[in-house]
C-alpha cells in the first residue's frame, strides 16, 4: 500500500521548501499543489483574464493542458508543452493562484491528476485543502504554520534573491490577504484537519521542521511498507513520466524525402572527396522515421555523419547557445532540424519537443555523453536518452564513430558503425522509473562502447 502524506498549511509557511527536502529524505514523489493552481493563474494573468472572474476562467480551462514531471528529483510543471516552472513564483501569480482556487471547476479539473498521482506513489503532497478534501484518508496530515510576519520575512528574503522590488509590507499585506481569501472561501477553504498533526514552525529552523515532519511520518507509518523497510515507490520504481509510445503513423511528404536524399547523395560524394570515409553496419538503420540515433560525439560534424547513412532526416539537440551566434547559422542549424537545449537543467520541453520529432516521423540524434570527447574514449552517458526511448518505446540504434587524433583532418579515415537497434520493450524496459532508465542507458553505452574501436 502507498503511503500518501497531506501537508497543508497557510501561505509562506515553507510547505514547498519543506516538502521537498522531506520527500527526498524518505525517497517519496514530492507533489507541489501549488504549482497547479499557479499555472492556471499564469494562464490567465497572460492572457488578460481576471482570476476573480469566474466564468471567464471556467470557459478558458479546456484550452489548458497541465502535466508534472520529474527529471531527478525535481518536478517541472508544463503548460500547454511549455516549462513554466520558474515563471508562476510571482506575488501577482501567488494572488492569481488563491483566486482560482476559489472556482469549483479549476479545483475538479486538478482534482483528478492529484488523485491519480497519490494512487501510485508514495508521496508528500502540499497545499490548502489536501488532508480536508484531496486526500482525505492520507495515512499522515500534518498542519505547518508559522505568523504571518514570519512568513512574510521569509518570503521577502525570497523575492529579494531573485531581485524582485516588493517591499516587506507588500509581501506581509498580501499573506494575510491570502490567509483571509484561503480561509474564508466557499470551496474548500484553508483549515487543519481534525486529525492533523500541527507543526509551528516560527521559531524553528529549516532544518528542526524537516527533521520533525520526517520524525511525525516515520511515527505514523511505523506499521506499514516503509517503515518495515520496503519502500514501493523509491526512486528505483518512480515512474519520472508517462509512457506515450509514438504510433509511426505519421510519415513525411514525398517530395521532402525526394529533396532530402538526393542532397544526402550530394553530400556523401562531397565527403568521400575530403575525407576517407565509409559507413558500416547500414543494415541496421531503419527505413521508416521514429528512431533514435545515440552517438558518441567526436566533433561537430557529428550529426551529418550519422544522418548520412539514414534515408529519413534527423532531428537533433544542439546546445542553446548555438542559437545566438547569427541569423543565419541559426537558420541554417534549424533547417537541418537542430533545436536548441539548456545543458545542466532538467529541461521538459527539451522531452515533450523530441516526442513531437518522433511522432512526427523524423528520426532524432542524441549524444548521450553530452559532451566531445578529445582522445575518442567513450565517456559516461546521461539519462536523457534514455528517458525519451522509454517514453517514446521506440527504437534506439547506437552509432559509433571513429577517426584517429582529436581533430579531424583532410583525407582523415573515418569509420561510422550502426548497431543493432536496442527496443526497449525487448530488454524489460516498459516504464520510466530509475530503474527502467539506467537498464536501457547501461545497454545503450555498452552497445556505442563496442561500435568505438
Amino acid at each position: 500500500m502507498n503511503i500518501n502524506v497531506a501537508l497543508d498549511g497557510p501561505s509562506g509557511a515553507g510547505k514547498s521548501t519543506i516538502a521537498k527536502a522531506v520527500a527526498k529524505k524518505l525517497e517519496y514523489v514530492y507533489v507541489d499543489t501549488g504549482a497547479l493552481y499557479r499555472t492556471i493563474a499564469y494562464y490567465v494573468v497572460s492572457n488578460g483574464i481576471d482570476p476573480k472572474d469566474e466564468e471567464s476562467v471556467t470557459a478558458c480551462l479546456d484550452k489548458i493542458s497541465v502535466k508534472l514531471g520529474y527529471i531527478g528529483s525535481a518536478q517541472h510543471v508544463m503548460l500547454n508543452g511549455e516549462d513554466v516552472s520558474d515563471k508562476i513564483r510571482t506575488p501577482e501569480i501567488s494572488m492569481g493562484a488563491s483566486a482560482v482556487s476559489a472556482i469549483p471547476k479549476v479545483r475538479d479539473f486538478l482534482f483528478g491528476l492529484q488523485q491519480d498521482i497519490a494512487k501510485h506513489n508514495n508521496i508528500i503532497m502540499d497545499g490548502r485543502d489536501i488532508g480536508t478534501v484531496v486526500l482525505p484518508n492520507a495515512q499522515v496530515k500534518i498542519f505547518l504554520t508559522a505568523t504571518a510576519e514570519e512568513r512574510a520575512n521569509r518570503r521577502f528574503k525570497e523575492l529579494q534573491e531573485k531581485g524582485d522590488p516588493s517591499t516587506y509590507e507588500q509581501v506581509l499585506k498580501d499573506i494575510k490577504q491570502r490567509d483571509y481569501n484561503d480561509t474564508h472561501r466557499d470551496i474548500a477553504p484553508l483549515k487543519k484537519a481534525d486529525d492533523a498533526v500541527e507543526v509551528d514552525s516560527t521559531k524553528m529552523s529549516l532544518d528542526e521542521v524537516i527533521d520533525e515532519i520526517v520524525r511525525i511520518i516515520r511515527d505514523k507509518t511505523s506499521g506499514s511498507n516503509s517503515g518495515s523497510g520496503e519502500k514501493t515507490s523509491s526512486r528505483a520504481t518512480r515512474e519520472l513520466m508517462p509512457v506515450r509510445p509514438i504510433t509511426k503513423k505519421k510519415k513525411l511528404f514525398f517530395l521532402k524525402l525526394f529533396f532530402y536524399n538526393l542532397l544526402r547523395y550530394i553530400t556523401i560524394f562531397v565527403y568521400h572527396c575530403y575525407y576517407n570515409i565509409k559507413w558500416e553496419g547500414k543494415e541496421n538503420v531503419p527505413k521508416d522515421g521514429g528512431n533514435i540515433f545515440a552517438s558518441n560525439h567526436r566533433s561537430y560534424q557529428d550529426p551529418v555523419f550519422t544522418a548520412l547513412g539514414c534515408p529519413v532526416p534527423i532531428s537533433y539537440m544542439a546546445k542553446e547557445e548555438l542559437f545566438h551566434k547569427n541569423v543565419f547559422f541559426t537558420g541554417l542549424i534549424k533547417l537541418f532540424g537542430a533545436f536548441p537545449v539548456v545543458r545542466g537543467k532538467g529541461d521538459m520541453q527539451v522531452i515533450e519537443t523530441s516526442i513531437e520529432k518522433l511522432e512526427m516521423g523524423r528520426n532524432l540524434e542524441i549524444f548521450p555523453e553530452g559532451t566531445r570527447s578529445k582522445d575518442g574514449k567513450v565517456g559516461k552517458g546521461k539519462t536523457g536518452v534514455a528517458l525519451i526511448a522509454a517514453v517514446a518505446q521506440t527504437k534506439v540504434i547506437p552509432v559509433g564513430i571513429n577517426f584517429e587524433g582529436e581533430k579531424l583532418k583532410f583525407r582523415s579515415k573515418v569509420v561510422v558503425r550502426y548497431g543493432k537497434p536496442i527496443i526497449p520493450s525487448e530488454i524489460g524496459v516498459t516504464g520510466t522509473s530509475a530503474k527502467d532508465l539506467k537498464v536501457i542507458k547501461n545497454e545503450i553505452m555498452k552497445s556505442i562502447t563496442e561500435l568505438v574501436h
